[in-house]
């Protein structure tokens, strides 16, 4: 008897997509094929991450119309070498031009012949996808695995400037009434499409809290807290829900979210880690999720997790707030900036990095300080790391205003409703000081990171030796 599959679904990034759509989509209205190789992430709900996307050239084709198509599958062999070699799920992709929104009689021949030949090829035990696309660039899919039929591919997300997912309709998931009001603003489609996420939010204290809040109460399927640290009473004045018995206790802060979400009651389920992001159960329920946000002061944390999001195919929100203020003399303790910024990263384009914000040498400095502080301080001391602040102030009212800012930017990327194409927008400023929004457009691509697009699971983990098990 062969194992149950588990659900697939197919993930890849803008580029990615807009590679494969003009591919498909050439000027003569006629189907086309594609082929991707891809990468995973193993687990209950399989995703297949697309690493490379390669094109059927012309000379393979035979036929070529509107609706139909033959075409050589000699040019398939070095690509399931490489498939055969690096152990990667095959996606056959063509077109309907037409616009057809499924499977033809002539599809259903081709692919009984062609997928259980490329699974007899690839001896791994991997799935593998025909899928078509659309001329609006919509795509569906269905998957051959371990049995003898075909199974619907779960989901296609593309991860870009706009956040796309389409679902197998057989999988639809029940709304609640209590998502009646924002449903008006952003459409039923929406709000079903918030039920089927799960959404990942690492660090849960001043602004991780209230980034939860909201996304409970919009109606998010799933969230995954992780979040190492206990509730303090200097934590009481800025974590929503929190209270000093709490403090007293030294309550998970993970934990204490996690019984507020239970207690409100909406539905959404939600998975405790109460670790440091860098424990391999964290990390690996992270790269399951369909969107992460970052709530983390620690620049080790940020780089780790812009490196997972860039392995995994995640959108990624980082979150950062800063309060200046006078450090002596007769004006000490005036605050002369109040601001924060909302960061999103597209696995593919600009990092944390490259953008300036994470210094690799700081990241070093925060790692020696986690793993020896003894050693850290005496580099301190000789001067050659800087100590890291700690402690920084925050304010609730400033927490709040920053993490709705962050939850409306993934709405707007989630159903685009601003003036301006999320494309232009890669970073939103506030500052309280001057009254003022500053909004920053993508950069260039990171080259630290650029490279390593949907390579999923790996050894070591995300190619870093100090994950190694």
């Amino acid at each position: 008897m062969s194992r149950k599959s588990p659900s697939v679904s197919l993930r890849m990034n803008d580029s990615q997509h807009t590679q494969m759509h003009k591919i498909l989509f050439p000027t003569d209205g006629k189907e086309a094929v594609a082929i991707a190789l891809c990468s995973r992430r193993t687990g209950e709900h399989h995703r297949l991450l697309v690493r490379e996307v390669h094109a059927v050239g012309p000379e393979f084709y035979s036929y070529r119309s509107e609706d139909q198509i033959s075409w050589s599958t000699d040019c398939l062999e070095p690509l399931l070498e490489k498939a055969e070699q690096d152990e990667l799920s095959v996606v056959k992709v063509h077109s309907h031009p037409g616009g057809y929104a499924n499977f033809s009689e002539i599809d259903d021949d081709s692919d009984h012949r062609l997928m259980p030949a490329i699974r007899g090829w690839v001896e791994a035990d991997v799935p593998h996808v025909t899928a078509v696309m659309l001329p609006d660039g919509q795509m569906f899919g269905r998957v051959l695995w371990r049995g003898e039929d075909f199974e619907p591919l779960a989901c296609v997300a593309v991860i870009g400037a706009d956040l796309k997912f389409w679902y197998d309709n057989s999988s639809a998931t029940p709304v609640g009434d209590f998502t009646a009001s924002h449903a008006q603003a952003f459409g039923q489609g929406t709000t079903e499409r918030l039920r089927r996420l799960s959404v990942a939010v690492v660090g849960c204290s001043g602004t991780g809290s209230p980034v939860v809040e909201q996304l409970v109460r919009l109606g998010v399927g799933e969230i995954v807290l992780v979040d190492d640290d206990h509730i303090e009473e200097r934590n009481v004045n800025r974590i929503l829900n929190s209270t000093t018995l709490d403090a007293q206790q030294q309550m998970s802060k993970a934990q204490m979210l996690a019984d507020s979400i239970n207690k409100i009651g909406l539905g959404t389920q939600v998975r405790v880690f109460s670790k440091n992001l860098r424990d391999r159960d964290a990390m690996r329920a992270v790269a399951e999720c369909d969107v992460v946000f970052g709530c983390m002061d620690s620049l080790e944390g940020r780089f780790l997790l812009n490196t997972l999001a860039t392995y995994y195919t995640l959108p990624y929100f980082d979150l950062g707030v800063r309060l200046d203020a006078v450090p002596e003399g007769e004006a000490r303790g005036e605050i002369r900036e109040v601001c924060g910024t909302v960061h999103y990263l597209q696995p593919g384009l600009s990092s944390l990095m490259s953008r300036g914000l994470v210094d690799m040498n700081e990241v070093q400095a925060e790692g020696l300080q986690r793993t020896d502080p003894e050693a850290y301080g005496q580099q301190v001391k000789d001067g050659y790391i800087s100590g890291i602040e700690e402690h920084r102030p925050a304010v609730i009212s400033v927490n709040m205003l920053l993490a709705s800012l962050a939850v409306n930017d993934f709405l707007a990327r989630l159903h685009p409703y601003r003036e301006e194409p999320n494309s232009t927008i890669a970073s939103i400023a506030v500052s309280l000081s001057s009254l003022e929004i500053f909004v920053d457009p993508e950069e260039e691509p990171c080259p630290m990171l650029q490279a390593f697009v949907g390579h999923g699971d790996c050894s070591p983990l995300l190619g870093l030796m100090e994950l190694m098990e």
